[in-house]
C-alpha cells in the first residue's frame, strides 16, 4: 500500500519539475527540445514531435537536433497538424491509422495512402496535445508508442499541455512578438540614425587617374628638313652633351642636286666669260651680259642653298640632357616631314607628373591640390605631389577617351623618380558629405537621364 502513494508522489514531482523547467526555458527552440525529449520522464513514449503555430511548421522531433523539412514524414506530419489544430481543443488518444483518415473521405485512395503511411512510420497509439493559452493556439505535441495511453496519462499530458502552452506563449505569443518587434524597430531606428550620421560626415573628394613622369621643360628635336632618317647616333634615355650628333638624314639626293648645281654654275660662268670677250667687238654680245650674269647668280644661290641644306642633315643636341624616344629601329629608314618631332632632350633632374583625368571622374580642383602618386614598380610607398596646372578643355587620348591633362610638381626629390615611369595618381579635391561622395556618379547619371 505504501508503494502506490510513493509512485504518485514521484510522478507529481516529475510533472512539477517539467513545468518548472518549461517556464525557465530561454527560447522556443530550447522549450521544444524539452517537450519532445524530457516529457519521457513523466510519460513513457517512443516518438514525439512538436508543431509550432507561429512558424506553421514542425520544429522538433525526438532524438533529432533539427528535423529535415524536405523529408516525406515531416511534410505529412505538418499537413496533419495543420488540419487537426482547427478542430482539436483537448488532449486525446487515437491510433496511427485514424490519423490517416484526415486526408480523404472514407474508402478513398488518399485515405488509404495516409492511413498506410502513418501506420508504417508511427507506433500504433498516439496522443495529441494542442498547446493553447488564453484561447490562442501556440502549437501541438504528438507522443506515440505501442501501448495505449491510460486515462491518468492523458490527464497528466493535459496538465503538461497547459504548462507548455503558457511557456510557449511567453516565448512566442503576441506580447513576446510585440516586444520582439519593438526591439527590432528600435535597433533599425538606431541603425538608420547611425547610418545618417555616418553619411553626413565630411570627407575629401578624391579620384584615381593614370599618370606618368615627364620632363619639366624638354627641348624638342625636330627634323630640320624633309627626308629619310639614315642613322640615329644615340640610344633611348642616353645622356648626351651639347653638340653631340643625334640624328643624320640621308643626303644622297641633296648631294646629287648639289653636283648638278655646280655644273650648271660652271656652265653659266663659262658662258659669261665668253660673252664678255665677245662684247669688245660685238654689241649684241654686250647686250646679253646682264642676262648671263643673272643666270650665274641664280645657279650660285641654288648651290649655296643646297650646301646649307646638306650642312643641316646632321642634327646635334642643343643642350645637355637625356634623349627621350622609343626605339632606334622605329626611326632609322623612316621618312619625316619638315619640323616633325623625333625625340626630346630633357634634364633628368627636372621632372613633373602628367595626369590624364577622364571626364567622368572630373571633380573641382584648385591649384596646389594634394596628390599621391603610386608608382607601378613600387605601389606600396606613394610619392607626394601638388597640382600646378589643369587643362580647361578635355582632349582625346590614345584609347579614344576624353580626358583633362593635369600637371603636378613633386614635393621633394626621390631616387625612384625617373622620366617615363608610369603609375596611378590619387587627386584630392574639396570636402563634401560622404553620401554625396559615394553617390556622385549615380546622381550625375540620374540628372543626365532626367534632364535636371
Amino acid at each position: 500500500m505504501s508503494e502506490q502513494p510513493m509512485r504518485k508522489g514521484v510522478a507529481l514531482a516529475t510533472l512539477l519539475e517539467l513545468e518548472k523547467r518549461a517556464r525557465a526555458a530561454g527560447d522556443a527552440q530550447a522549450l521544444g527540445f524539452l517537450m519532445v525529449n524530457d516529457t519521457h520522464l513523466a510519460i513513457p513514449y517512443r516518438q514525439a514531435a512538436w508543431f509550432c503555430a507561429a512558424t506553421n511548421r514542425l520544429r522538433s522531433l525526438s532524438g533529432l537536433a533539427t528535423p529535415d523539412r524536405d523529408a516525406p514524414f515531416t511534410r505529412r506530419l505538418e499537413a496533419y497538424f495543420r488540419k487537426s489544430l482547427k478542430q482539436q481543443t483537448r488532449t486525446q488518444s487515437l491510433t496511427a491509422a485514424r490519423m490517416g483518415e484526415a486526408f480523404g473521405p472514407a474508402a478513398s485512395a488518399a485515405e488509404r495512402e495516409g492511413r498506410d503511411f502513418f501506420t508504417a512510420h508511427l507506433p500504433g497509439n498516439v496522443a495529441l496535445l494542442p498547446l493553447r493559452h488564453q484561447g490562442d493556439t501556440q502549437g501541438a505535441l504528438m507522443f506515440a508508442r505501442d501501448e495505449p495511453f491510460t486515462r491518468s496519462e492523458i490527464n497528466a499530458l493535459d496538465h503538461l499541455a497547459d504548462a507548455y502552452g503558457h511557456a510557449l506563449a511567453a516565448l512566442t505569443g503576441p506580447r513576446r512578438r510585440r516586444l520582439h518587434l519593438q526591439r527590432r524597430r528600435v535597433i533599425m531606428l538606431a541603425g538608420l540614425l547611425a547610418l545618417i550620421a555616418v553619411m553626413a560626415l565630411p570627407v575629401r573628394q578624391s579620384v584615381l587617374a593614370p599618370a606618368e613622369i615627364v620632363a619639366q621643360e624638354p627641348a624638342l628635336v625636330r627634323a630640320p628638313l624633309a627626308g629619310v632618317i639614315e642613322t640615329v647616333h644615340v640610344r633611348p634615355n642616353e645622356a648626351v652633351s651639347a653638340g653631340t650628333k643625334l640624328v643624320s638624314l640621308d643626303g644622297s639626293e641633296l648631294d646629287t642636286q648639289r653636283q648638278i648645281a655646280r655644273q650648271q654654275l660652271s656652265v653659266a660662268e663659262a658662258e659669261l666669260r665668253q660673252a664678255r670677250q665677245q662684247a669688245l667687238f660685238d654689241p649684241q654680245s654686250r647686250a646679253r651680259l646682264a642676262v648671263l650674269e643673272g643666270r650665274r647668280d641664280q645657279h650660285a644661290a641654288e648651290l649655296a642653298f643646297l650646301n646649307e641644306r646638306l650642312a643641316r642633315i646632321d642634327v646635334t643636341a642643343a643642350r645637355d640632357g637625356i634623349a627621350i624616344f622609343d626605339d632606334v629601329a622605329d626611326w632609322e629608314g623612316r621618312p619625316v616631314a619638315l619640323g616633325e618631332r623625333i625625340m626630346l632632350l630633357a634634364d633628368p633632374q627636372s621632372r613633373a607628373l602628367e595626369i590624364n583625368l577622364t571626364v567622368a571622374d572630373a571633380i573641382n580642383l584648385q591649384p596646389g591640390a594634394d596628390i599621391r602618386f603610386f608608382l607601378n614598380i613600387d605601389p606600396a610607398d606613394p610619392i607626394a605631389a601638388s597640382l600646378t596646372r589643369a587643362g580647361y578643355r578635355a582632349s582625346a587620348m590614345a584609347d579614344g577617351t576624353m580626358a583633362y591633362r593635369l600637371r603636378a610638381a613633386f614635393a621633394e626629390d626621390d631616387p625612384r623618380l625617373r622620366i617615363g615611369l608610369r603609375g596611378t595618381a590619387r587627386i584630392y579635391g574639396d570636402r563634401t558629405l560622404l553620401v554625396l561622395y559615394l553617390l556622385r556618379r549615380p546622381i550625375a547619371w540620374l540628372r543626365l537621364r532626367a534632364g535636371l
